[in-house]
């Protein structure tokens, strides 16, 4: 199972602010923990952190991209009213109702600023309010200022939120979290280095932590890591949907149970190749794994990656997640474990003579 260290690690990872496009705190966090792992360490200009670990043949050997997104949705600030209240725009994919009541954090110019989102109760709506959904243009934060000057001297236009929560244990390993949509990818990737550095195999192994996904309709940070090292091969590391709770629909989603081990996907941008080699691996490690078939997108780092220069072969490795794009979202621990053992015993069977090329 995952250390003691490597636990609190991914705890200090979920619980640091970073929502797409101000990453730049939680990139922080990654890249002191990856200099434990490996002296070489980067940055880039789009904020995606890579660690690089070299395998046995060197140059001539291949090189393998492992990404895992470290951006999480938020909220931007649009408008600050006279009377001070904040009002905002999401940063990615939310479901209003999930925004109700809850207490937020913005990543203010003096330091965190915190403020709880607004609604009028229910006492006094009409009939016909109660029966409606809110909207995000119905809610605004409060962060106790008596005022706009008040306010702005706190918080401008365009500064970031999340929603102020921290992870929980549950017991039989869950863990509970805002953030792990896609944290636990930059987690995993990093773990599967760790354990690839302790034995490396002939390929190179690059561990990225990416930025921009959950807005990254041009490709986001995974287009441009791909790219710049050179990657034959990438496997991204995401969430998807468990469907072991109730509502569920196994027959459109599939079967994906936490702790069921990681979901491998088959088809749309997946190279026959990346997936077979980690197929084949956990089958003779006894990695229990369930599939999900994609027959366009992925909607993960992986559509962006296979189409970086002349092409990558690649593969997605997915946590089954409960509860995704909310202040709780729920995995097991032990997908973490498999994950990264899986990524990192695949890496080792790729060599300079691993044909990319389904033929």
């Amino acid at each position: 199972m995952l250390s003691e260290s490597s636990l609190a690690f991914l705890k200090r990872l979920l619980d640091t602010p970073g929502p797409s496009g101000f990453e730049g705190a939680p990139a922080r966090v990654w890249r002191a923990e990856a200099a434990t792992v490996t002296a070489s360490v980067r940055a880039d200009a789009i904020g995606n952190s890579l660690a690089t670990v070299t395998g046995t043949a060197g140059a001539d050997g291949p090189i393998i991209l492992l990404a895992g997104h470290i951006d999480e949705i938020g909220v931007i600030v649009t408008h600050i009213d006279d009377n001070g209240y904040v009002y905002f725009e999401p940063i990615g994919g939310w479901d209003p109702q999930v925004l109700v009541a809850q207490r937020m954090r913005f990543l203010g110019r003096h330091g965190d600023v915190l403020g709880v989102i607004g609604k009028k109760p229910i006492h006094l709506m009409k009939p016909e309010e109660r029966e409606k959904a809110s909207k995000i243009t119905d809610l605004w934060v409060d962060i106790g200022a008596r005022n706009k000057a008040e306010a702005q001297e706190r918080l401008e236009v365009g500064d970031a939120g999340v929603i102020d929560s921290q992870s929980i244990e549950l017991p039989n390993g869950r863990l509970v979290s805002r953030s792990i949509d896609d944290r636990i990818g930059a987690f995993v990737v990093l773990e599967a280095l760790r354990r690839y550095a302790a034995n490396p195999g002939e390929a190179t192994v690059v561990a990225a932590a990416t930025a921009q996904e959950e807005i990254g309709y041009s490709g986001g940070g995974a287009r441009v890591a791909a790219q710049s090292v050179h990657a034959n091969m990438a496997i991204a590391v995401d969430v998807t949907f468990a469907t072991d709770h109730p509502g569920m629909k196994k027959e459109e989603i599939g079967e994906h149970n936490i702790g069921g081990g990681p979901v491998l996907t088959r088809g749309s941008v997946i190279s026959p190749v990346a997936y077979r080699l980690l197929a084949n691996t956990a089958r003779r490690l006894e990695i229990p794994f369930s599939l999900h078939a994609a027959g366009r997108f992925t909607s993960t780092d992986a559509d962006a990656m296979q189409l970086a220069r002349n092409g990558v072969a690649t593969a997605l490795v997915s946590i089954p997640n409960r509860y995704m794009h909310s202040p709780n979202e729920m995995v097991a621990l032990e997908d973490l474990d498999r994950a990264a053992t899986l990524i990192a015993e695949t890496c080792r069977v790729v060599g300079a003579s691993t044909d990319f090329t389904d033929r």
